[in-house]
């Protein structure tokens, strides 16, 4: 069993969307604690005033609202009633067994699963803390329903498997707007609320890797002047087709307004990641001199980083963004500093602004470079602990052999002439300190 939680400030709008699916046949409610009437007697406003009435005893408190999945095996077969049990088992130990919620069964993927709607706040008007609440109540919830109920248990692997969000297939819009939408609510609401971004332009360099953009129109369209917002599918030459959808549309309501809050709030909470981004860039230059902004997105790659490169309609490039994956940060490349634009990371990378293909990986040149040691120590000569004479290569950057071990060692650990890089002078001195190090030895 897989659990995931959001929490969110609209009730109305994460019970709306359960009710949506109730109206297209996607959905049923199976289960409803803490209500009056049976489930088959619920309707919409007898829902929504039951978690309104706790709401208004609490109105400081504007993140009001807990959406939950609990999603099983495509093995399994359970039906209502163990469902019911599950649900009632998993909020009671996570805190929330005294809670009104609804739980609501989805027939609209190809594993089963079921939603619950609920509030944090109590009858008293105190709240439910929901501060990593996924990673402490939830999981441990989550091991123990596993024995009770026999379920077939998670690995972390086949979570990030079956339930990560995934780029849409631009071909399945013919197909019709439900299904698109549901595509695209998907990736907004993992990218949203848990990637720092601070304009438009740094959303979409992250929403582009899954086939989608937030448009605002040209400046004449009605939808600009109105500060309004669609969301776009992208086919897989970025061009857009479908129909757009509008920001309010979507039961998150991630409008215009609502992003530029985020824009706001993300600004300080991105900064402290800088450093990592900067120091990924650097290292990887002094380790590769001369290598082609493709090799070095590969080499960045490891880091989970990702340089999305924007060219103009000749090819050129004009603007790079980092996308740290792993610190959930963007950043457009002026602002890491100069070094770190385009202009300058291509100067740095020794290339010309149209020279970009990859010529010879890094990884090639070194073994070439073993090769060469090792026909020369089958032929019989001898090798000191004195630097070599210069390696000959397309950036004229001398090389330093040593006494002893490969030299394709040396080569990664041993970085090169500190006047050829153009690292900051902290980083310099570090890495002559490595190198006498070295020769020492």
């Amino acid at each position: 069993m897989v659990a995931v939680i959001k929490a969110g400030k609209s009730l109305r709008h994460v019970l709306q969307y359960n009710e949506n699916k109730l109206k297209e046949n996607k959905a049923q409610l199976i289960h409803a604690q803490g209500f009056a009437k049976d489930i088959d007697k619920l309707g919409f406003t007898d829902k929504i005033r039951r978690f309104e009435k706790l709401t208004e005893l609490n109105v400081k408190t504007s993140v009001n609202s807990l959406h939950i999945s609990l999603n099983f095996d495509p093995t399994e077969r359970l039906d209502n009633d163990t469902l019911a049990l599950i649900a009632d088992s998993y909020m009671a130990k996570i805190g929330f067994g005294d809670q009104p919620y609804l739980v609501y069964q989805h027939h609209d993927s190809g594993h089963p699963h079921i939603h619950i709607v609920s509030t944090n706040i109590q009858h008293d008007g105190s709240r439910i803390s929901l501060h990593n609440i996924g990673r402490n109540q939830s999981e441990k919830a989550r091991l123990e329903i596993e024995k009770e109920f026999k379920l077939v248990p998670a690995q972390r692997e086949q979570q990030v498997h079956v339930y990560s969000i995934k780029a849409i297939n631009a071909q399945k819009v013919q197909y019709g707007r439900s299904a698109t939408k549901r595509a695209m609510t998907n990736v907004l609401d993992a990218v949203l609320e848990k990637y720092k971004y601070t304009s438009l332009p740094e959303l979409n360099a992250i929403l582009k890797q899954y086939n989608m953009v937030a448009d605002r129109g040209s400046k004449e369209s009605r939808v600009y002047q109105n500060n309004g917002l669609v969301y776009r599918v992208l086919n897989e030459q970025g061009e857009k087709v479908g129909v757009p959808i509008k920001a309010s549309d979507f039961y998150s309501k991630p409008t215009l307004a609502w992003l530029e809050q985020q824009f706001q709030k993300n600004e300080p909470l991105r900064q402290p990641h800088k450093l990592r981004l900067k120091n990924a860039v650097d290292f990887s230059i002094a380790r590769y001199p001369g290598s082609s902004l493709a090799e070095l997105s590969r080499e960045l790659q490891r880091e989970k980083i990702q340089l999305v490169v924007r060219r103009n309609d000749n090819g050129v490039v004009y603007g790079i963004t980092y996308i740290d994956h792993l610190a959930k940060c963007v950043f457009n490349g002026s602002d890491l500093g100069k070094p770190y634009s385009a202009n300058q990371l291509l100067q740095r990378l020794g290339r010309q602004q149209m020279d970009l293909s990859p010529k010879q990986s890094p990884a090639t040149v070194l073994n070439q470079t073993d090769q060469q040691t090792t026909q020369k120590k089958a032929s019989g000569k001898k090798h000191s602990g004195k630097r070599s004479q210069p390696h000959q290569q397309s950036n004229k950057i001398p090389v330093i052999k040593p006494a002893v071990g490969s030299i394709g060692n040396t080569l990664r650990d041993v970085l090169l002439d500190e006047q050829s890089s153009s690292l900051n002078p902290a980083l310099n001195e570090e890495l002559r300190k490595k190198r006498k190090k070295k020769l020492r030895h």
